[in-house]
């Protein structure tokens, strides 16, 4: 089974290795399979949607989710996003609550976070599929060893970036980060489970904004359009 993904050319040439493995060709058989059986997020057009809004080399934040929402209509492909019109679910709400905090950004009804991908804000999951209203169905299937690869090659490859690592699953990405040449901020998950313990006020928009313009890099307009 030949695997030609449509992804942006610079991830292409980063992760052609993943893409000829064994473990991603058995990925690309389960997925297809998924797709016939069962209805699954987000459709296949969408599956590597944050690496095509924010090429390889225009990567300045990455913000890691664990998977995409599993009901319908919601994912496309970007974490904590889901398109404008789609209610916003609640780890995004608490998103905006802390822009409005951090950055005095007034709280937007929409919901597309396209506009920070396309200023160099990669969006990724940890696993870049899910089953209809089955969280985390396609955690064992492959992915993380697709996505763990795509975070060491920023690290290897690029220097710089601001790892925003928001809960344990996120957090335990740390390990693939070379802290020497990267930047990495820390908190809690903005969960309505967790979000008052450290979430709230942890100030990462600014942060992060503040290290990019220290580097004499554009910052981030956090404002979702």
């Amino acid at each position: 089974m030949k695997v030609n993904p449509q992804i942006e050319a610079g991830w292409k040439e980063q992760l052609m290795n993943e893409f000829q493995s064994d473990y991603f060709l058995d990925l690309k058989r389960k997925l297809l399979a998924e797709y016939d059986q069962f209805r699954v997020y987000p459709p296949k057009t969408h599956l590597f949607n944050a690496y095509n809004l924010t090429p390889f080399q225009k990567v300045k934040v990455v913000i890691l989710g664990q998977d995409p929402y599993h009901g319908n209509g919601q994912a496309h492909g970007l974490c904590f996003s889901v398109p404008n019109g789609i209610p916003q679910p609640p780890s995004l709400k608490n998103i905006l609550k802390e822009l409005k905090t951090d950055l005095d950004l007034p709280i937007s009804s929409k919901s597309d976070l396209s506009h920070w991908a396309s200023q160099g804000v990669f969006l990724l999951n940890t696993y870049l599929s899910v089953r209809e209203a089955s969280p985390l169905s396609h955690s064992k299937i492959g992915w993380e060893k697709f996505t763990d690869a795509s975070i060491s090659a920023l690290s290897e490859h690029r220097e710089g970036i601001v790892f925003l690592l928001w809960g344990s699953n996120a957090r335990k990405k740390k390990s693939l980060i070379d802290t020497k040449k990267h930047h990495v901020l820390e908190s809690v998950h903005p969960s309505p489970l967790s979000a008052h313990r450290g979430f709230f006020g942890s100030r990462h928009f600014s942060k992060a904004n503040e290290i990019l313009k220290g580097m004499g890099q554009k910052e981030i307009n956090w404002e979702i359009k």
